[in-house]
């Protein structure tokens, strides 16, 4: 275990080194940040004198290397649209990204595995057919389309809900949660349910794939011919098993709701860190560039790690395979 541990946390190193990198050569190939601080009338004495302050006059590797630590410390310098830090941006942003993606994951997982299990164990019904469509509805709709008609039918139409902003928000510390307000749920609904469809769809779909290959399984059968309940079959061995792939992939796309809540931001003017990122793209805003794709990575890393151990606990041929050296 402990050797699967350090294998891990070693690969994720070299996963961040390079990532970093990735990074750093963002403020070697994308734009001048000198520029974008001074404009075009600086002189060159003003230009020399700030590469200087910046550390941009040395080599390449002391850069990269002065750039990696700064980030192990998550500072990434100032942003050149703001004039702001961009950890404290990006401190600010965050616990908006992170509550959405979090109330996405419940919802996809809350409705995704009951509905595939039903599905699965009433195949061929009506309600199971039914099923399947709007899944297939749900996996090929785009999310920011799926956004509008949910504006356009709660929003505009029926005036339900709002269309935008997160609400009132608590502080607690430098966190801030809308979670905390009737208002603040009120702007989650429609961003949240906008960016758990197709996780929702997806994990239904799986669920429902995997629960059919377990019960086709001769442990199931051998279940059958003890004469257990159907009960203790579907939800005491069946679902159990079904669950392993599962809990992976449901873990790496907590990850993905993170990550890819841009367009949903955008949408729902959401202010979270995907709509800062679209305006740092918008302004060639390289620092905060940088520092949200190593965020990003460094939450897939962490998340990829925490899955792979409880996979390893969870199924024992990971351990037997281990223990007999395969």
């Amino acid at each position: 275990m402990l050797a699967f541990i350090l294998r891990r946390l070693f690969q994720s190193v070299i996963v961040m080194v390079t990532v970093a990198f990735i990074a750093f050569m963002l403020f070697q190939y994308v734009g001048d940040p000198v520029v974008f601080l001074l404009g075009q009338d600086a002189t060159t004495e003003q230009i020399k004198q700030l590469r200087a302050d910046l550390g941009l006059d040395r080599s390449f590797v002391v850069q990269f290397v002065h750039f990696l630590g700064n980030a192990v410390q998550g500072e990434f310098g100032l942003s050149l649209r703001q004039a702001a830090k961009v950890s404290r941006l990006i401190s600010e942003r965050f616990p908006a990204t992170l509550e959405l993606a979090l109330v996405a994951a419940l919802i996809a997982v809350a409705l995704g595995v009951p509905m595939g299990v039903y599905a699965a164990l009433r195949r061929g019904t009506v309600t199971s057919q039914l099923l399947m469509t709007i899944s297939l509805l749900g996996v090929s709709l785009p999310t920011f389309l799926i956004g509008i008609l949910l504006i356009l039918i709660f929003a505009v139409t029926l005036g339900w809900l709002p269309s935008f902003g997160r609400g009132e928000v608590v502080q607690l510390g430098w966190w801030s949660s809308g979670l905390l307000t009737a208002k603040g749920w009120r702007h989650m609904v429609l961003p949240a349910v906008t960016l758990a469809i197709f996780q929702l769809t997806l994990i239904m779909r799986l669920v429902r794939a995997e629960m059919l290959e377990v019960l086709r399984t001769d442990y199931i059968k051998f279940a059958r011919a003890r004469g257990l309940s159907n009960r203790t079959i579907h939800f005491g061995h069946a679902l159990k098993n079904t669950l392993v792939p599962v809990m992976t992939i449901a873990g790496l796309q907590l990850g993905g709701l993170i990550a890819f809540a841009i367009i949903t931001e955008t949408v729902f003017q959401w202010p979270g860190m995907g709509l800062l990122f679209i305006q740092a793209v918008t302004f060639a805003d390289i620092p905060v560039m940088a520092a949200y794709l190593c965020l990003i990575s460094l939450i897939f890393v962490v998340i990829n790690l925490v899955v792979d151990l409880l996979y390893f606990a969870v199924d024992p041929r990971l351990r037997i395979d281990r223990a007999t050296g395969h």
